[in-house]
């Protein structure tokens, strides 16, 4: 997708709410928007943050052309002419803070803060959620992936399954920030610089007389990158003696075979019998690669099974998240500008869950400042100090009030960092490997009981006395009219 014309990459009703705003003289009073998410994805116990860089990439060339008002100007709400004319001259002024991609991140925790006139604040919640919304769900799913396969190698196989080439191109990424070792799509790898992987498929076989032509042709063509198809006829009566047969032939001339792949069958079984059959041909350093469908549930199962596989090619399941497809982030207003002040808003919801938390806040990652190691996060209003003094601070579990207990020594890691400035970029963009790093850094905050794949511990995500008694009195303010 060409980001240098999205400006119509958005709701209508976000459209239209801009107009009514214009029409209303209300279009440049400032507000402050936050997303976040309501409920961790796959019954995981952390997400991980990713599609800042997407982002900035749409903030910083938000334009609409002309092209675009054309269209507009066809639209049956039949828009003034001079909001047309407002919307060319459209450039974003605003300022945004986000926590930084591979951050692991909770529910009801600001992810992104977004301050600026709400004309403009309205126009960019769809591509902003659209962008933070998959990228985050896929690179959690990447990391439950990583966490179960622990120092297997992990390739990503997904374009073909994807929903269109922006989520094949953007997934890999994704799933590279979350430690995948590498992708099979080009695009990405020429984009981002992720490292490309790519074996044969079972057409190459099928396009010679026989299996054993078929691979000594491959062997010849990349003498030293290859990786063996097993399963077209039969795994271990016909593909794998003959991948040893090109593989001591390859030995003859200097050069190894790398790994067969295996993607159809019993994959616990025929790992088990292809790796006696190579460790008996002398082949001990010859790989063993599955694909067919595999997640993190069935790599946990295969490994518990005793499976001999040394990577895991994952494609469908990884790349359109399919026990769970969408992240369900929301993107909220939480305080207007009135007379040169902000006043918190909320909404109000018959489902609870739906309630905002209302003012403009920060949040804080509270680090044991003994081991070490993350103990709860920390949403308070900006304009509380009481973190950045490291004043001692009351956690208390804001659906369980009564749950509390008080941190004194501690490190407090602000985890919204200045994005943009007044429409100026001030964020410098890391490289995909140092996002790729410090998504490491961040597990490595973290007790393991916290990133199991099975029954994780809840983290703790707090709100200050100041921001919960706010929203009490604004709930109680509203229901009681």
């Amino acid at each position: 997708m060409n980001t240098e014309s999205m400006a119509l990459h958005t709701d209508k009703y976000q459209l239209n709410m801009m107009y009514a705003h214009w029409i209303s003289g209300t279009h440049n009073e400032r507000a402050v928007f936050e997303a976040y998410f309501r409920k961790l994805p796959f019954g995981n116990g952390y997400a991980v943050f990713a599609g800042l860089e997407r982002i900035i990439h749409y903030i910083r060339e938000l334009r609409f052309t002309e092209e675009d008002i054309a269209y507009l100007a066809e639209q049956e709400e039949q828009y003034d002419a001079a909001f047309l004319e407002e919307l060319r001259r459209f450039r974003f002024t605003g300022t945004i803070h986000a926590v930084k991609e591979g951050t692991l991140v909770f529910p009801n925790e600001p992810l992104i803060r977004v301050e600026a006139r709400i004309f403009e604040a309205q126009l960019i919640e769809t591509a902003l959620l659209n962008f933070m919304n998959f990228q985050t769900l896929i690179a959690t799913k990447a990391s439950r992936i990583k966490q179960v396969a622990g120092k297997d190698t992990l390739l990503e196989f997904g374009t073909r399954r994807a929903q269109e080439a922006d989520a094949a191109v953007w997934g890999a990424r994704a799933a590279y920030i979350a430690g995948f070792d590498a992708t099979s799509n080009l695009l990405a790898g020429q984009r981002f610089g992720i490292p490309t992987k790519g074996t044969h498929a079972h057409s190459w076989v099928q396009s010679f007389d026989s299996e054993q032509q078929a691979f000594e042709m491959y062997a010849k063509a990349l003498p030293d990158l290859v990786t063996l198809l097993v399963d077209t006829y039969d795994t271990l009566k016909s593909g794998v003696p003959h991948a040893i047969e090109v593989g001591k032939r390859m030995e003859r001339y200097g050069k190894r075979m790398q790994a067969i792949r295996l993607d159809s069958g019993d994959i616990a079984y025929l790992s088990q019998k292809s790796r006696e059959m190579l460790d008996e041909a002398g082949l001990t350093y010859v790989k063993i690669v599955a694909t067919n469908d595999l997640d993190e549930h069935t790599i946990f199962n295969l490994k518990a099974q005793g499976a001999k596989v040394d990577t895991w090619g994952v494609g469908t399941q990884l790349i359109t998240a399919a026990d769970q497809p969408a992240l369900g982030g929301v993107y909220k207003i939480v305080a207007r500008m009135e007379n040169g002040s902000y006043l918190p808003t909320i909404k109000i919801s018959a489902n609870p869950e739906k309630v905002t938390t209302p003012g403009k806040k920060d949040v804080y990652r509270i680090v044991d400042a003994q081991r070490h190691k993350a103990i709860a996060d920390y949403v308070c209003l900006s304009e509380e100090d009481e973190v950045r003094r490291g004043a001692r601070i009351k956690l208390f579990d804001p659906v369980h009030p009564f749950l509390y207990r008080y941190a004194e020594e501690y490190d407090a890691m602000p985890l919204l960092t200045p994005i943009f400035e007044e429409g100026e970029q001030v964020y410098k963009l890391p490289s995909l490997d140092e996002i790729r790093r410090y998504h490491q850094t961040q597990l490595a905050m973290f007790w393991p009981e916290y990133l199991r794949k099975l029954n994780p511990h809840k983290y703790a995500v707090d709100f200050s006395q100041k921001a919960w008694n706010m929203k009490m009195e604004l709930i109680e303010q509203f229901v009681g009219k």
